[in-house]
């Protein structure tokens, strides 16, 4: 456990733009995490059956990729709005869509791709703000099994600092399962060695203003249909209110029927 005190809005906004992160301990009750952890793993083998089917791995890495609307317990997450109201701070009210929704598993002295320095937004666009990210842990974060390393401040570094200095300045994101940790896209981070004899689980997340591409084209992934039976807000965060036409009937539609609407900047 943390002694770190509940944070006002005012307060994460104000830590999240000068660290570039900041952990809300404990969000999600425990019978709500269990399932979460079930889809985790679950969806971790059937993404890594599908890696190395398609040659992409010559072995499964302990990831999973956009999993939107193949997890009852996943969708829930998603609709529940964990967090939007700091996400749409963020974005200074700007509308939001669903990035990428991708679990993972650290496994006892695991290695991926995760675990090189890396930030999650190929263009630094400086103070403009493009992507957030969101980070979930499904089982707790330790020393021990692995907690993500971030270096504090690094959403402003244009460029990737060097691996040493990474690493001797780098905090530890560490906190009970349930906790929900929000940071910049910009951030450079790294997940942490597992040094337990458990995986560690977690939900990977990012958000992005609504005309920024998704890493998967959810409302074609998911299709129309799935799309009209979604709530507002839902078909607000997978990108069905900003859809990108792909032929001429799509394109010249009368304006309540366009595909991309005109509030999503």
């Amino acid at each position: 456990m943390t002694d770190r005190a509940p944070l006002s809005t005012a307060e994460a906004a104000a830590r999240l733009a000068d660290k570039g992160w900041v952990v809300f301990d404990a969000v999600i009750p425990p019978d709500q995490l269990a399932r979460i952890r079930g889809a985790v793993v679950a969806s971790v083998e059937d993404c890594g059956r599908r890696q190395v089917a398609s040659g992409a791995c010559e072995r499964p890495d302990g990831t999973a990729h956009h999993t939107v609307g193949q997890y009852p317990a996943l969708d829930a997450f998603l609709a529940h709005g964990w967090m939007s109201e700091h996400i749409a701070r963020y974005f200074d009210g700007a509308p939001y869509i669903l990035h990428a929704f991708n679990p993972a598993i650290v496994a006892p002295q695991g290695k991926s791709y995760l675990h090189n320095v890396h930030r999650d937004v190929r263009t630094h666009a400086g103070d403009f703000r493009l992507l957030i990210n969101m980070l979930v842990m499904v089982d707790a974060f330790t020393l021990e099994n692995g907690a993500t390393h971030v270096l504090s401040g690094s959403h402003r570094l244009d460029s990737k600092p060097q691996d040493d200095v990474f690493r001797s300045l780098s905090e530890r994101l560490v906190g009970p399962a349930g906790s929900i940790v929000l940071f910049d896209s910009n951030l450079w981070h790294a997940a942490g060695s597992n040094m337990s004899n458990a995986p560690r689980c977690a939900l990977t997340l990012s958000f992005s203003r609504a005309f920024v591409k998704q890493q998967m084209d959810y409302p074609r992934f998911l299709g129309d249909a799935y799309g009209r039976d979604l709530s507002p807000d839902m078909r607000q965060l997978l990108g069905y209110e900003a859809m990108t036409p792909a032929s001429y009937e799509e394109f010249y539609r009368p304006r309540e029927t366009r595909l991309y609407k005109a509030d999503q900047g």
